[in-house]
């Protein structure tokens, strides 16, 4: 079976993208499973996931391609330096992570950037970084993979990284470094999906990849016990949008590859169903009799196919308001 597949783009407006590539927000969302195990095995059960993925390499725009299919939206850019990457997907998708590396250049990884903590954009580290991939992050990344951290809202917890694959370079508010032609700018945000996220600019190509602060064509999942919040989330999609342009292509954590009016429309979408259930809680409502008035109803067919649907969301919004 192959399991590498390229989407050719020459335009990224929703209607281009998903024609050319022939691939839909759903399928390239992370598997439904992603943070939903329940049981003590929830690691292992991502990694066994990882072994069947199929990775679908999307070009972006001058050296710098994305990755699709195991854990979060992989960044490369290529050149003479060697590889740069941002995020490393589950570990056990290694030969087909590798297989499609070697088929866009044959430099080896130099620099890997963790966008934030999660598993399943950190995954890969320890591969990378004994492939020759210093690891730059935030501070409070290093921090949660340093030590066991659990996602209250499936019950899931995940043990310390290897040293090996901790970040070797960290930075509290911005950092960047100069590869193959390119200026990367890393800049954290305020907590938003968790303490610990990230953008990531490849300024010369006018790249944006968000981690996990967009979830393109979904719900978002929001981690209130890595710092994490509605109104965290809603700031960090304003900020993603006053830092873009109409032409910037913009790289999700989950989802397909992107632009402005999509995120627009993530925005939108976020604040909309915020206020509906602020309002509802406002008025004394428990969560159950605020699950009964469906908020989240006129986007449900639109954004509730992927990790979280209805229901889960408008938990996590009424947690945050």
């Amino acid at each position: 079976m192959n399991l590498i597949m390229t989407a050719q783009s020459s335009a990224l407006s929703r209607r281009a993208f998903l024609q050319s590539s022939s691939l839909t927000a759903a399928s390239l969302l992370a598997p439904r499973n992603l943070f939903s195990q329940t049981a003590p095995d929830a690691v292992a059960q991502m990694r066994a996931d990882g072994t069947a993925a199929k990775i679908t390499i999307v070009p972006a725009r001058r050296n710098v391609s994305v990755l699709i299919g195991s854990g979060g939206n992989i960044a490369v850019l290529t050149g003479k330096d060697g590889k740069l990457l941002v995020d490393s997907g589950f570990s056990t998708s290694k030969p087909q992570i590798a297989a499609a590396l070697a088929s866009l250049a044959p430099e080896p990884p130099t620099h890997l950037i963790d966008t934030h903590w999660h598993f399943d954009h950190t995954d890969g580290n320890l591969w990378m970084h004994q492939a020759g991939a210093a690891i730059i992050a935030h501070e409070n990344t290093r921090k949660r993979l340093s030590t066991t951290q659990t996602i209250a809202a499936f019950h899931a917890t995940f043990p310390p990284s290897p040293a090996a694959a901790l970040p070797t370079s960290v930075f509290s508010q911005k950092d960047s470094l100069a590869a193959n032609g390119e200026t990367v700018a890393m800049v954290h945000y305020d907590p938003a999906h968790t303490d610990s996220d990230i953008s990531v600019r490849f300024e010369n190509a006018d790249v944006f990849h968000t981690g996990d602060t967009w979830f393109n064509g979904a719900y978002p999942f929001i981690d209130y016990t890595s710092g994490g919040s509605i109104d965290g989330m809603i700031r960090a999609t304003k900020r993603n949008l006053d830092q873009t342009a109409p032409g910037t292509i913009i790289i999700p954590g989950h989802g397909p590859v992107g632009d402005k009016m999509l995120l627009a429309e993530s925005y939108s979408m976020l604040t909309a169903i915020r206020e509906r259930v602020a309002a509802l809680k406002q008025q004394g409502k428990p969560i159950e009799a605020v699950l009964a008035e469906k908020p989240t109803a006129s986007f449900d067919a639109r954004w509730g196919n992927g990790l979280v649907n209805g229901e889960g969301f408008t938990r996590l919004v009424y947690q945050g308001v």
